[in-house]
Protein backbone atom coordinates (compact mmCIF):
# COMPACT_ATOMS: atom_id res chain seq x y z
CA UNK A 1 0.00 0.00 0.00
CA UNK A 2 2.74 2.39 0.92
CA UNK A 3 4.19 1.38 -2.56
CA UNK A 4 1.18 2.59 -4.44
CA UNK A 5 1.22 5.98 -2.42
CA UNK A 6 4.84 6.90 -3.81
CA UNK A 7 3.70 6.10 -7.25
CA UNK A 8 0.42 8.09 -6.93
CA UNK A 9 2.59 10.96 -5.45
CA UNK A 10 5.51 10.95 -8.13
CA UNK A 11 2.65 10.74 -11.17
CA UNK A 12 1.46 13.96 -9.72
CA UNK A 13 4.56 15.65 -9.24
CA UNK A 14 5.54 14.82 -12.33
CA UNK A 15 2.31 15.95 -13.31
CA UNK A 16 2.50 19.70 -11.54
CA UNK A 17 5.81 20.03 -12.78
CA UNK A 18 5.32 19.06 -16.11
CA UNK A 19 2.80 21.68 -15.79
CA UNK A 20 5.06 24.64 -14.53
CA UNK A 21 7.44 23.99 -17.44
CA UNK A 22 4.79 24.26 -20.20
CA UNK A 23 3.85 27.33 -18.47
CA UNK A 24 7.10 28.47 -18.21
CA UNK A 25 7.36 28.11 -22.00
CA UNK A 26 4.73 29.56 -22.99
CA UNK A 27 4.33 32.45 -20.67
CA UNK A 28 7.19 34.48 -22.16
CA UNK A 29 5.46 35.22 -24.87
CA UNK A 30 2.08 35.63 -23.72
CA UNK A 31 3.38 38.40 -21.54
CA UNK A 32 5.44 39.62 -24.15
CA UNK A 33 2.20 39.65 -26.28
CA UNK A 34 0.02 41.49 -23.62
CA UNK A 35 3.39 43.93 -22.97
CA UNK A 36 2.93 45.05 -26.63
CA UNK A 37 -0.92 45.09 -27.33
CA UNK A 38 -1.33 47.44 -23.71
CA UNK A 39 1.70 49.68 -25.82
CA UNK A 40 -0.42 49.47 -28.21
CA UNK A 41 -3.30 50.97 -26.61
CA UNK A 42 -1.36 53.35 -25.05
CA UNK A 43 -1.53 56.12 -28.25
CA UNK A 44 -5.60 55.29 -28.45
CA UNK A 45 -5.72 56.68 -24.85
CA UNK A 46 -3.46 59.45 -24.86
CA UNK A 47 -6.43 60.18 -27.78
CA UNK A 48 -9.30 59.44 -25.45
CA UNK A 49 -8.91 61.44 -22.93
CA UNK A 50 -9.04 65.25 -24.78
CA UNK A 51 -12.04 63.52 -26.26
CA UNK A 52 -13.44 62.67 -23.43
CA UNK A 53 -12.35 65.96 -22.24
CA UNK A 54 -14.29 67.76 -25.07
CA UNK A 55 -16.70 65.58 -24.59
CA UNK A 56 -17.52 66.96 -21.08
CA UNK A 57 -17.14 70.69 -22.27
CA UNK A 58 -19.85 69.56 -24.74
CA UNK A 59 -22.04 68.27 -22.46
CA UNK A 60 -21.60 71.38 -19.71
CA UNK A 61 -22.25 73.71 -23.02
CA UNK A 62 -25.62 71.23 -24.06
CA UNK A 63 -26.71 72.22 -20.01
CA UNK A 64 -26.23 75.96 -20.81
CA UNK A 65 -28.04 75.50 -24.47
CA UNK A 66 -31.00 73.77 -22.80
CA UNK A 67 -30.69 76.69 -19.83
CA UNK A 68 -30.93 79.07 -22.23
CA UNK A 69 -33.99 77.50 -24.56
CA UNK A 70 -36.03 77.38 -21.17
CA UNK A 71 -35.31 80.84 -20.59
CA UNK A 72 -35.75 81.89 -24.06
CA UNK A 73 -39.02 79.27 -23.64
CA UNK A 74 -39.89 81.50 -20.55
CA UNK A 75 -39.44 85.10 -22.57
CA UNK A 76 -41.51 84.24 -25.23
CA UNK A 77 -44.40 82.98 -23.34
CA UNK A 78 -44.04 86.44 -21.59
CA UNK A 79 -43.62 88.12 -24.44
CA UNK A 80 -46.81 86.05 -26.06
CA UNK A 81 -48.61 87.36 -22.95
CA UNK A 82 -47.41 91.18 -22.98
CA UNK A 83 -48.39 91.13 -26.57
CA UNK A 84 -51.81 89.61 -25.66
CA UNK A 85 -52.15 92.23 -23.17
CA UNK A 86 -51.33 95.36 -25.56
CA UNK A 87 -53.59 93.74 -28.20
CA UNK A 88 -56.19 94.24 -25.56
CA UNK A 89 -55.59 97.47 -24.50
CA UNK A 90 -55.35 98.64 -28.24
CA UNK A 91 -59.22 96.75 -28.61
CA UNK A 92 -60.64 98.80 -25.23
CA UNK A 93 -58.53 102.18 -26.76
CA UNK A 94 -60.25 101.15 -30.06
CA UNK A 95 -63.87 101.24 -28.48
CA UNK A 96 -62.76 104.26 -26.15
CA UNK A 97 -62.07 106.30 -29.04
CA UNK A 98 -65.38 105.19 -30.69
CA UNK A 99 -66.99 106.03 -27.97
CA UNK A 100 -65.71 109.40 -27.83
CA UNK A 101 -66.16 109.99 -32.08
CA UNK A 102 -69.75 109.45 -30.82
CA UNK A 103 -69.84 111.58 -27.90
CA UNK A 104 -68.11 114.15 -30.23
CA UNK A 105 -70.74 113.39 -33.52
CA UNK A 106 -73.61 113.98 -30.43
CA UNK A 107 -72.07 117.67 -29.05
CA UNK A 108 -71.66 118.71 -32.98
CA UNK A 109 -75.38 117.89 -33.20
CA UNK A 110 -76.08 119.39 -29.91
CA UNK A 111 -74.13 122.49 -30.92
CA UNK A 112 -75.86 122.86 -34.06
CA UNK A 113 -79.21 122.62 -32.45
CA UNK A 114 -78.52 125.19 -29.95
CA UNK A 115 -76.76 127.50 -33.16
CA UNK A 116 -79.90 127.62 -34.70
CA UNK A 117 -81.50 128.18 -31.59
CA UNK A 118 -79.48 131.10 -30.81
CA UNK A 119 -80.21 132.41 -34.45
CA UNK A 120 -84.36 132.19 -34.29
CA UNK A 121 -83.55 133.73 -30.34
CA UNK A 122 -81.64 136.32 -31.79
CA UNK A 123 -84.32 137.43 -34.83
CA UNK A 124 -87.09 137.19 -32.45
CA UNK A 125 -85.14 139.60 -29.73
CA UNK A 126 -84.84 142.12 -32.55
CA UNK A 127 -88.49 141.79 -33.82
CA UNK A 128 -89.38 142.12 -30.36
CA UNK A 129 -87.25 145.70 -30.25
CA UNK A 130 -87.52 146.57 -34.09
CA UNK A 131 -90.73 145.68 -35.27
CA UNK A 132 -90.55 143.08 -38.37
CA UNK A 133 -87.79 143.78 -40.59
CA UNK A 134 -88.10 146.08 -43.82
CA UNK A 135 -86.47 144.16 -45.76
CA UNK A 136 -85.49 139.91 -46.74
CA UNK A 137 -82.97 138.44 -49.04
CA UNK A 138 -82.33 134.67 -48.79
CA UNK A 139 -79.09 133.72 -50.81
CA UNK A 140 -76.97 130.80 -50.63
CA UNK A 141 -73.68 132.74 -49.61
CA UNK A 142 -75.68 134.75 -46.77
CA UNK A 143 -79.20 135.53 -45.44
CA UNK A 144 -79.85 139.36 -44.88
CA UNK A 145 -82.60 140.77 -42.72
CA UNK A 146 -83.04 144.78 -42.52
CA UNK A 147 -84.95 146.62 -39.62
CA UNK A 148 -85.33 150.18 -38.97
CA UNK A 149 -84.16 151.73 -36.20
CA UNK A 150 -85.96 154.78 -34.76
CA UNK A 151 -85.12 155.34 -31.37
CA UNK A 152 -85.65 158.93 -29.06
CA UNK A 153 -83.18 160.90 -31.03
CA UNK A 154 -82.03 159.17 -33.36
CA UNK A 155 -82.72 156.81 -36.72
CA UNK A 156 -80.90 154.50 -38.76
CA UNK A 157 -80.98 151.33 -39.69
CA UNK A 158 -79.44 147.32 -39.27
CA UNK A 159 -78.72 144.16 -40.80
CA UNK A 160 -78.33 141.21 -39.36
CA UNK A 161 -76.36 138.96 -41.59
CA UNK A 162 -75.91 134.70 -41.51
CA UNK A 163 -73.02 133.52 -43.86
CA UNK A 164 -73.21 130.45 -45.41
CA UNK A 165 -69.88 130.80 -47.44
CA UNK A 166 -67.54 133.38 -46.09
CA UNK A 167 -66.70 134.49 -49.83
CA UNK A 168 -70.03 136.58 -49.75
CA UNK A 169 -67.88 139.39 -47.43
CA UNK A 170 -65.78 141.45 -48.82
CA UNK A 171 -63.92 144.69 -48.59
CA UNK A 172 -63.61 147.09 -51.77
CA UNK A 173 -61.16 149.78 -52.35
CA UNK A 174 -62.41 153.02 -54.18
CA UNK A 175 -62.24 152.04 -58.00
CA UNK A 176 -60.19 149.12 -56.36
CA UNK A 177 -57.42 151.40 -55.97
CA UNK A 178 -55.12 153.19 -53.65
CA UNK A 179 -55.00 157.03 -53.84
CA UNK A 180 -57.87 158.18 -56.07
CA UNK A 181 -60.48 160.61 -55.55
CA UNK A 182 -62.96 158.44 -53.84
CA UNK A 183 -66.08 156.34 -54.50
CA UNK A 184 -70.03 156.40 -52.64
CA UNK A 185 -71.19 153.74 -51.25
CA UNK A 186 -73.62 153.06 -53.86
CA UNK A 187 -71.48 153.68 -56.70
CA UNK A 188 -69.42 150.28 -54.94
CA UNK A 189 -72.59 148.35 -54.41
CA UNK A 190 -74.16 148.50 -58.01
CA UNK A 191 -70.25 148.45 -59.29
CA UNK A 192 -69.86 145.07 -57.95
CA UNK A 193 -73.08 143.67 -57.34
CA UNK A 194 -73.68 143.72 -53.82
CA UNK A 195 -76.84 143.77 -52.34
CA UNK A 196 -75.80 144.91 -49.14
CA UNK A 197 -73.41 147.96 -48.27
CA UNK A 198 -72.14 150.19 -45.54
CA UNK A 199 -68.96 151.95 -45.29
CA UNK A 200 -65.75 151.07 -44.18
CA UNK A 201 -61.96 152.30 -43.07
CA UNK A 202 -61.36 156.15 -42.01
CA UNK A 203 -59.37 157.76 -44.53
CA UNK A 204 -57.19 160.71 -44.75
CA UNK A 205 -57.47 163.46 -47.93
CA UNK A 206 -54.67 165.19 -49.67
CA UNK A 207 -55.02 167.08 -53.11
CA UNK A 208 -58.64 165.95 -53.70
CA UNK A 209 -57.36 162.11 -53.07
CA UNK A 210 -58.09 160.06 -50.43
CA UNK A 211 -55.52 157.24 -48.70
CA UNK A 212 -57.00 154.82 -46.49
CA UNK A 213 -55.54 155.22 -42.63
CA UNK A 214 -54.38 152.17 -40.90
CA UNK A 215 -54.59 148.80 -42.17
CA UNK A 216 -56.31 148.16 -45.58
CA UNK A 217 -56.62 143.93 -46.31
CA UNK A 218 -58.11 143.21 -49.79
CA UNK A 219 -58.72 139.18 -50.61
CA UNK A 220 -55.58 138.34 -48.07
CA UNK A 221 -53.77 140.85 -49.85
CA UNK A 222 -52.38 143.79 -47.56
CA UNK A 223 -52.70 147.03 -49.46
CA UNK A 224 -52.12 149.80 -46.84
CA UNK A 225 -49.88 149.20 -43.44
CA UNK A 226 -49.42 152.53 -41.14
CA UNK A 227 -50.56 153.61 -37.87
CA UNK A 228 -51.34 150.55 -35.82
CA UNK A 229 -52.38 152.64 -33.12
CA UNK A 230 -56.23 152.17 -34.86
CA UNK A 231 -58.54 149.80 -34.01
CA UNK A 232 -58.46 147.22 -37.11
CA UNK A 233 -62.04 145.50 -38.24
CA UNK A 234 -61.95 142.50 -40.70
CA UNK A 235 -62.90 139.08 -41.20
CA UNK A 236 -60.55 135.76 -41.62
CA UNK A 237 -61.22 132.91 -43.90
CA UNK A 238 -64.01 131.48 -42.23
CA UNK A 239 -66.27 134.37 -42.49
CA UNK A 240 -65.49 135.58 -38.65
CA UNK A 241 -65.53 138.83 -37.58
CA UNK A 242 -61.97 139.51 -36.13
CA UNK A 243 -60.29 142.76 -35.19
CA UNK A 244 -58.83 145.12 -32.38
CA UNK A 245 -55.02 146.37 -32.22
CA UNK A 246 -52.91 144.61 -34.92
CA UNK A 247 -49.32 145.62 -34.70
CA UNK A 248 -47.41 143.08 -37.21
CA UNK A 249 -48.00 141.58 -40.74
CA UNK A 250 -47.86 138.66 -39.15
CA UNK A 251 -50.81 139.00 -36.83
CA UNK A 252 -52.43 139.59 -40.33
CA UNK A 253 -51.28 136.35 -41.32
CA UNK A 254 -51.66 133.78 -38.29
CA UNK A 255 -55.10 135.40 -37.84
CA UNK A 256 -55.91 134.06 -41.59
CA UNK A 257 -57.38 137.76 -41.96
CA UNK A 258 -58.87 138.50 -45.82
CA UNK A 259 -60.66 141.57 -45.28
CA UNK A 260 -60.32 144.88 -43.82
CA UNK A 261 -59.95 148.39 -42.87
CA UNK A 262 -58.75 150.95 -39.68
CA UNK A 263 -60.66 153.21 -37.31
CA UNK A 264 -61.71 153.53 -33.89
CA UNK A 265 -62.55 152.89 -31.80
CA UNK A 266 -63.04 148.77 -30.74
CA UNK A 267 -66.55 148.86 -28.89
CA UNK A 268 -67.34 145.67 -27.30
CA UNK A 269 -65.14 142.44 -26.94
CA UNK A 270 -66.47 139.46 -25.67
CA UNK A 271 -69.79 141.31 -23.90
CA UNK A 272 -67.88 143.14 -22.26
CA UNK A 273 -68.06 147.16 -22.54
CA UNK A 274 -64.17 148.58 -24.01
CA UNK A 275 -62.92 152.05 -22.72
CA UNK A 276 -63.78 155.20 -25.00
CA UNK A 277 -60.76 157.51 -25.61
CA UNK A 278 -61.07 160.61 -24.28
CA UNK A 279 -61.62 162.61 -27.63
CA UNK A 280 -64.86 160.43 -28.63
CA UNK A 281 -66.33 160.08 -25.23
CA UNK A 282 -69.82 161.80 -25.28
CA UNK A 283 -70.93 162.80 -28.86
CA UNK A 284 -73.69 162.57 -30.98
CA UNK A 285 -72.53 161.90 -33.78
CA UNK A 286 -73.86 159.77 -37.23
CA UNK A 287 -72.17 155.72 -36.73
CA UNK A 288 -71.33 153.20 -38.64
CA UNK A 289 -71.26 150.05 -36.69
CA UNK A 290 -70.51 146.29 -36.98
CA UNK A 291 -70.50 143.93 -34.60
CA UNK A 292 -71.20 139.97 -34.16
CA UNK A 293 -73.34 137.79 -31.89
CA UNK A 294 -71.84 134.34 -30.19
CA UNK A 295 -73.07 132.11 -33.04
CA UNK A 296 -71.33 134.49 -35.54
CA UNK A 297 -74.33 136.47 -36.96
CA UNK A 298 -73.25 139.80 -38.07
CA UNK A 299 -75.05 143.27 -37.47
CA UNK A 300 -74.23 146.36 -39.54
CA UNK A 301 -75.38 149.53 -38.49
CA UNK A 302 -75.59 152.93 -40.10
CA UNK A 303 -77.40 155.85 -37.77
CA UNK A 304 -77.98 159.02 -39.10
CA UNK A 305 -76.79 162.43 -37.21
CA UNK A 306 -76.87 166.16 -37.33
CA UNK A 307 -80.00 166.01 -38.55
CA UNK A 308 -82.08 168.36 -35.72
CA UNK A 309 -85.33 167.01 -36.00
CA UNK A 310 -84.82 164.06 -37.45
CA UNK A 311 -81.94 162.18 -35.99
CA UNK A 312 -79.05 163.86 -33.89
CA UNK A 313 -77.17 160.47 -33.66
CA UNK A 314 -75.76 158.79 -30.73
CA UNK A 315 -73.04 158.62 -28.52
CA UNK A 316 -70.48 155.84 -28.53
CA UNK A 317 -71.33 154.94 -25.07
CA UNK A 318 -75.03 154.48 -26.20
CA UNK A 319 -74.24 152.79 -29.26
CA UNK A 320 -72.55 150.40 -26.80
CA UNK A 321 -75.21 150.16 -24.63
CA UNK A 322 -77.74 149.11 -27.41
CA UNK A 323 -75.60 147.02 -28.64
CA UNK A 324 -75.75 144.62 -25.47
CA UNK A 325 -79.39 145.43 -25.70
CA UNK A 326 -79.26 144.11 -29.07
CA UNK A 327 -76.91 140.66 -27.36
CA UNK A 328 -74.08 141.48 -29.52
CA UNK A 329 -70.90 140.30 -28.48
CA UNK A 330 -67.96 141.76 -30.50
CA UNK A 331 -68.02 145.29 -31.91
CA UNK A 332 -66.25 147.87 -33.66
CA UNK A 333 -67.18 151.70 -35.09
CA UNK A 334 -66.32 152.64 -38.77
CA UNK A 335 -65.70 155.53 -40.19
CA UNK A 336 -68.80 157.97 -39.12
CA UNK A 337 -70.28 161.55 -40.06
CA UNK A 338 -70.84 162.35 -43.51
CA UNK A 339 -69.32 158.79 -44.72
CA UNK A 340 -72.04 156.51 -42.65
CA UNK A 341 -74.05 155.34 -45.47
CA UNK A 342 -77.00 152.22 -45.67
CA UNK A 343 -76.82 150.65 -49.16
CA UNK A 344 -79.49 147.43 -49.75
CA UNK A 345 -81.40 146.12 -52.06
CA UNK A 346 -80.32 148.79 -55.29
CA UNK A 347 -80.74 152.07 -53.06
CA UNK A 348 -79.17 154.54 -50.19
CA UNK A 349 -81.72 153.62 -47.13
CA UNK A 350 -80.70 156.10 -44.73
CA UNK A 351 -80.24 160.17 -45.29
CA UNK A 352 -76.62 160.68 -44.97
CA UNK A 353 -75.67 164.33 -43.17
CA UNK A 354 -73.92 165.89 -46.12
CA UNK A 355 -77.55 165.63 -47.58
CA UNK A 356 -75.96 163.17 -50.03
CA UNK A 357 -73.46 160.06 -50.12
CA UNK A 358 -69.82 161.04 -49.44
CA UNK A 359 -67.17 159.91 -51.89
CA UNK A 360 -64.77 157.30 -49.23
CA UNK A 361 -62.07 154.97 -49.69
CA UNK A 362 -63.41 151.84 -48.61
CA UNK A 363 -66.73 149.81 -48.56
CA UNK A 364 -67.61 146.23 -47.20
CA UNK A 365 -69.99 144.63 -49.61
CA UNK A 366 -72.21 141.42 -49.47
CA UNK A 367 -72.98 139.33 -52.42
CA UNK A 368 -75.65 136.51 -50.67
Amino acid sequence: MYTNLRKMFWLLFCLFAGLLLAIGIHAAPILEQTAQAGDSLRPALAAWEPMEAEATGIGQAYGQLSGMADSINGNQQSSLQRLEELIALAEAEKSENERQRQSVDELVQTSGDRKKLTSDTLDQVLSSVLGDPVGQTFGKRATIKVYSLKEAGYRGYMAKVKLHDPSAIKLVLSHDKIGVKGETTSAAAARTGAKLAINAGGFATQDGVLYPIGITVVDGEIRTFYRTDLSFIGFDKAGKLVGGEIKTREEIAKLNIMQGASFVPTLLKDGKKMAIPQQWRNKKEPRTLIGSFSNGDLLFIVIDGRQKGYSNGVTLEEAQDKLLEFKVRDAYNLDGGGSSTFYYNGKVLNRPSDGRERPVASNFVLFP
